[in-house]
């Protein structure tokens, strides 16, 4: 059998094989440039399963008694995981400022429902969290929940435990740290607290087959980059579908609704343009 280190890249027909598979499952829309990362990460499967080759690989991915336990693993190696505590820190400035004022006004008395979609590894719904407590100092007592939800079971497994360290939580505030977080004994990691984490609900699932009505926000932040701009269509007018009316949707700094055709409204502010549903 042909060893690891000498299996070359994939070849034009090859990437576009498994570029239209990936589409089809995940919508992630892979660019020609791509062909070595994409490579690269489909070597580990083959070495992992022991397979000489991709075309072994796409058959063994195909195959009706493996296709279902492999595609997790396939998913997962050609998907990123990069995320952190306090990215992008415009967007809770104005989820407090703003949205959650807003949202405790518009719809007092009621259960306020919050999505991450996209999350990773979790850093994402759980700093979600924290503002939404932190803003009851101002607001008011108010109940919520909050689901968090990815394509990755590995990455979900992963936010469900709630540990991190290094870079992942190096912008955490001092404060918050001590406040929402607990040190681990004999580690250099720390553990978000454990109330926090049970508020929140993780499941495993595909953004484009998700339905979850009667949100009042969601978070997609720095996800719709890899899908074309007719899946970013599609899944946008599927967010603007399950929000109540007045809902708000938070996209990535990078990311934009304006050649999109959508129902959303805009709301200029000092932190960036914010994405409303009519009332």
């Amino acid at each position: 059998m042909t060893s690891f280190s000498e299996i070359p890249d994939l070849d034009a027909d090859q990437f576009q094989r498994f570029a239209k598979l990936i589409h089809e499952k995940a919508h992630i829309h892979l660019k020609d440039h791509k062909i070595t990362l994409l490579s690269n990460r489909l070597r580990k499967r083959l070495r992992a399963l022991s397979l000489g080759s991709y075309d072994e690989y796409f058959r063994y991915i195909n195959d009706e008694a493996t296709a279902q336990k492999e595609m997790v693993h396939f998913l997962e190696a050609v998907t990123t995981n990069e995320s952190y505590f306090w990215r992008t820190t415009q967007n809770f400035e104005a989820l407090k400022r703003y949205v959650l004022p807003d949202l405790v006004k518009e719809h007092r008395g009621s259960k306020l429902k919050f999505w991450s979609a996209g999350c990773s590894t979790g850093e994402e719904p759980y700093n979600l969290a924290i503002e939404i407590v932190e803003s009851m100092k101002n607001l008011g007592h108010f109940e919520w929940e909050l689901l968090g939800s990815d394509i990755s079971t590995r990455v979900v497994d992963f936010a469900r435990t709630g540990i991190y360290s290094g870079r992942k939580i190096e912008r955490i505030p001092e404060n918050i740290l001590r406040r929402y977080f607990r040190k681990l004994e004999d580690q250099d990691a720390y553990q978000v607290r454990q109330d926090l984490r049970e508020k929140i609900k993780f499941d495993v699932e595909n953004l484009f087959e998700a339905m979850h009505p009667g949100m009042h926000c969601i978070f997609c932040r720095n996800v719709m980059i890899y899908f074309n701009r007719a899946d970013q269509e599609k899944l946008v007018n599927r967010f603007h579908e399950m929000l109540v009316k007045g809902g708000y949707l938070f996209i990535g700094h990078a990311e934009s609704l304006q050649m999109l055709d959508t129902p959303f409204a805009t709301r200029p502010t000092e932190e960036g343009v914010l994405y409303q549903k009519k009332s």
